[in-house]
């Protein structure tokens, strides 16, 4: 185990393989940089887990196919960030749902709570969800910077123990 030097929490090391999937079609374009992909790869890294740069794409059918691959490649955790609000083109919660075989509504439960009660009530809005892609574990984190942080400091005492769970663990 290691110690998280801010928090204090401790996480397995090393935890497994994760992806980061940004869901922009702007960020995609270059239109502006992603912002929240890295704060997640930098978490990921902190808890021990083995993760590339941020897979950016746009919104729509490649978010489907991304999942897919992080899946394919055995990845223990995907992380995304963007697509869950109510714009027309907002579709990470459509792109999960066709991937997941059983969801995990608590944790996307709390990421909405942890926005709600920071005061933000717009993060109620949030149509983000989390579930179990065979052995993976897919959650949808907000797309703004302040969502990402919220859903860090949320995943942080319990990404591990999930992760565990999910290999076979104990509860």
């Amino acid at each position: 185990m290691t110690e998280h030097v801010e928090t204090g929490v401790e996480h397995p090391a090393p935890a497994g393989r994760a992806v980061v999937i940004t869901c922009s079609s702007r960020a995609a374009a270059g239109v502006y940089p992603d912002r929240g992909g890295p704060l997640l790869v930098a978490a990921l890294r902190d808890w021990g887990f083995v993760v590339d740069d941020p897979v950016v794409v746009p919104d729509g059918p490649l978010v489907e196919a991304a999942l897919r691959d992080a899946v394919a490649i055995g990845a223990a955790v995907v992380l995304t960030t963007g697509g869950t609000g109510l714009t027309p083109t907002d579709g990470t919660p459509e792109a999960t749902r066709a991937v997941i075989d059983r969801e995990v509504p608590g944790i996307a439960e709390a990421l909405r709570s942890a926005g709600v009660a920071a005061g933000i009530p717009t993060a109620m809005l949030s149509r983000g969800m989390a579930g179990l892609a065979g052995r993976t574990l897919i959650v949808n984190v907000p797309g703004s910077t302040g969502g990402v942080k919220d859903a860090i400091a949320v995943l942080e005492p319990v990404i591990g123990h999930a992760v565990s769970q999910i290999a076979g663990g104990d509860h």
